[in-house]
């Protein structure tokens, strides 16, 4: 088993509407998609095309702003007030494989795979067990970005 491509980073955020100007206005992102509650997870989720080179897509950012005190990411705002980096998100052929591989390695997986804001199913690593870094492991989508229909609500 191999991780596939970095799909996202994930940031948390106090406020979508500052961190869209960010991108947009300083970072030079080509293209925020339509910011959408996904409630099962607590957040509202934004992605941010970041430009690439020769032809070919940038890295994507997703924003993620806590959706009330019950959001996980609320936590993450109080010790980080600015918000910051939460999770870096890699694409897999096979959710299931990959969640098999992980625990047989004695990775801490974080619940059982679940659908994510892509609309494919994902699970998260423990930063422990990743060297440092909360990872989001990614069922590759079906449909490749700047094709895809991120869900608005």
């Amino acid at each position: 088993m191999k991780l596939g491509r970095l799909n996202h980073i994930g940031v948390a955020t106090p406020s979508l509407e500052a961190s869209l100007a960010y991108y947009r206005d300083v970072m030079g992102a080509t293209l925020a998609h339509e910011p959408f509650d996904l409630p099962a997870q607590g957040v509202k989720v934004c992605f941010v095309d970041t430009p690439g080179e020769d032809g070919t897509a940038g890295t994507q950012i997703e924003l993620i702003e806590p959706l009330g005190e019950n959001s996980p990411i609320h936590g993450f705002i109080a010790k980080n007030p600015a918000g910051g980096q939460h999770h870096m998100c890699y694409e897999v052929p096979d959710i299931h494989a990959a969640k098999a591989w992980f625990e047989g390695l004695g990775k801490k997986v974080l619940g059982e795979p679940r659908i994510g804001a892509h609309g494919t199913p994902i699970f998260f690593v423990h930063p422990k067990d990743m060297n440092g870094v909360l990872t989001e492991i990614m069922e590759t989508p079906k449909v490749r970005r700047g094709t895809e229909n991120h869900r608005s609500s």
